[in-house]
């Protein structure tokens, strides 16, 4: 995967937005229905979503029926559902992860100090006495000259991989990897695709705080407890062994007692022509079993058809899973609800849909997908992406939506990815509907554009627009907005405080929802076709799937 452009100019921009004027319409948003629908999925009665659980039934059978009750038609061939094969994976007696070598053994807990799984379908896992690499940001980018396995054999042993690029601390956009903006390479997923393809018998990311964008509850919480992961005829048997994190004092510990400078490797891992380096003589060690439960998940799709172009679609996607049972909180609570994550996103689909049939079929059909197992790595929006129920080719572009805001009112919205499409140009339009402005993103090192349900149907060349809420709010400027998700992200994203709270402000979370609608409602009146911006990563996708298309 390409690394992702930088933030382009508006001149820049507007130089590539489709040649018609575009019109956002403005419909009201139920905020009842925002409300209604967020605070039924998150009840404790739905038990935090996962997939493959009661929770699950409840959520698509209640899905399908606030589908039909705001008029869609059922959307897979006469079915509100769309089945996801998957497996459930929940591990169990788990073994500390030791280390061997000089001094005594470094013995690390499951949960406090290190999370292991596998992605592979098998009823035990059991590294011994593995040979321990530190391969730096476990990297290989040819079209970047950039190879952290260059000159050493992985297989059979366990990497140690620093998460983030190597240039996440550029202050700018600029470096080999886009600087401070997370590439594809940065993410966790990455790399331990990476280490797999190099043949590691274990892979264990070394958390820090900052280039993970979130704390080590975080990890704990979504680590722990049962893993989805897609089906698959060989069972992943490709995939390492073991596959998960450590923290970063641990990593320290190692470091020190192997002689080596954790700090020093550390920085040289950013640099060009780093090599990977052995730990000396140190060994790692771990074991677990796995109880494994195959069984069918669903996407939930509903479609107001079309009128004169029936067979351009326009998308609207949210995914309706959370964690389930999770690691409790203080008071014993281990229902990880997902009110904000991401039952606000699918009670916008349910409100989208509404004023989408109160205003009338359009030209275009509109299609609106609730998909599953976005918390195990973007599952279902990956198998709506690979298995289509409508051609990629004939889809206009859509919109996604996760974790909707509700700290008020905001003078902006974040676009995640801002520049890389023509979509921005409908965004633009919606924006003036409100007088408000579209910012790019404060903390690109994040890498949100590769971690929600857009980056499934991007990848294969359909333009999605993803933006979060604005970071200046109407009451207390930035400073507000800042705090308002740092208190999110310490306390509540994938914990289990993320419940429905009466006293919310909806406010802010109607005016974003109405811009979704705009920028819907305008592509789906349309006869434009919008496209990646010329030398986007997903360009020469688009151009490919259109003209293939074209010539049908």
């Amino acid at each position: 995967m390409r690394l992702r452009l930088a933030a382009l100019p508006l001149l820049a921009l507007a130089a590539t937005a489709p040649a018609q004027t575009i019109v956002a319409p403005v419909a009201p948003i139920s905020e009842q229905t925002l409300k209604d629908v967020t605070k039924e999925l998150s009840s404790d009665a739905y038990e935090g979503r996962a997939p493959g659980t009661a929770g699950e039934e409840k959520t698509v059978a209640y899905l399908a029926k606030r589908f039909a009750a705001a008029g869609l038609k059922p959307g897979n061939k006469g079915s509100w559902y769309q089945d996801v094969p998957l497996v459930e994976l929940t591990a169990k007696n788990v073994s500390p992860l030791v280390f061997t070598g000089a001094g005594a053994p470094l013995s690390l807990k499951y949960g406090p100090d290190m999370v292991v799984g596998t992605w592979r379908i098998t009823p035990r896992v059991e590294v011994k006495d593995s040979p321990v690499v530190f391969v730096g940001y476990g990297i290989n980018a040819p079209e970047k000259g950039w190879n952290d396995y260059a000159g050493v054999d992985v297989r059979g042993k366990t990497v140690l991989i620093l998460v983030n690029d190597p240039d996440w601390r550029t202050p700018d956009l600029v470096g080999p990897f886009g600087g401070r903006a997370m590439t594809y390479y940065g993410r966790w997923t990455y790399k331990y695709e990476e280490a797999a393809r190099q043949g590691a018998a274990a892979a264990i990311i070394v958390h820090q705080t900052e280039p993970a964008a979130y704390g080590w509850n975080v990890v704990q919480s979504s680590w722990t407890g049962a893993q989805q992961v897609a089906d698959a005829a060989d069972n992943h048997a490709g995939d390492s062994a073991a596959i998960g994190w450590m923290q970063e004092a641990q990593a320290r510990k190692l470091f020190e007692r192997e002689g080596l400078d954790f700090d020093a490797l550390t920085a040289a891992a950013g640099r060009k022509g780093f090599r990977a380096r052995p730990l000396n003589g140190a060994r790692a060690s771990v074991s677990f079993d796995e109880n494994v439960r195959r069984h069918q998940s669903r996407n939930v799709i509903g479609i107001l058809p079309g009128t004169t172009r029936p067979n351009d679609y326009v998308l609207y996607s949210a995914h309706w899973d959370h964690l389930g049972h999770c690691e409790a909180a203080p008071d014993g609570d281990d229902i990880c609800n997902g009110a904000i994550d991401n039952a606000t996103g699918t009670a916008a689909l349910v409100a989208l849909a509404e004023a989408n049939v109160k205003a009338g079929p359009t030209p275009r059909s509109q299609v609106f997908v609730a998909v599953t197992g976005e918390e195990s790595g973007l599952l279902g929006s990956e198998y709506y992406a690979a298995n289509p129920v409508y051609p990629l080719s004939q889809t206009v572009g859509g919109v996604n939506m996760d974790a909707l805001s509700l700290a008020g009112p905001a003078k902006n919205v974040v676009v995640v990815g801002k520049g890389k499409s023509e979509l921005d140009a409908y965004l633009t339009a919606a924006l003036k509907t409100q007088n408000r402005v579209a910012s790019a993103e404060p903390t690109p090192e994040k890498g949100f554009y590769y971690r929600s349900d857009h980056f499934s149907l991007a990848k294969r060349g359909v333009p999605m627009i993803y933006f979060d809420a604005g970071d200046d709010l109407v009451a207390g400027g930035k400073a507000a907005g800042a705090a308002a998700a740092k208190d999110y992200e310490e306390h509540r994203y994938h914990g289990p405080k993320d419940e429905y709270d009466p006293n919310w402000n909806w406010a802010g979370t109607v005016k974003d929802v109405q811009l979704y609608y705009g920028i819907g409602r305008a592509l789906a009146e349309s006869s434009a076709w919008p496209n990646w911006v010329a030398g986007d990563e997903f360009r020469a996708i688009r151009d490919k799937s259109r003209a293939t298309a074209a010539a049908k």
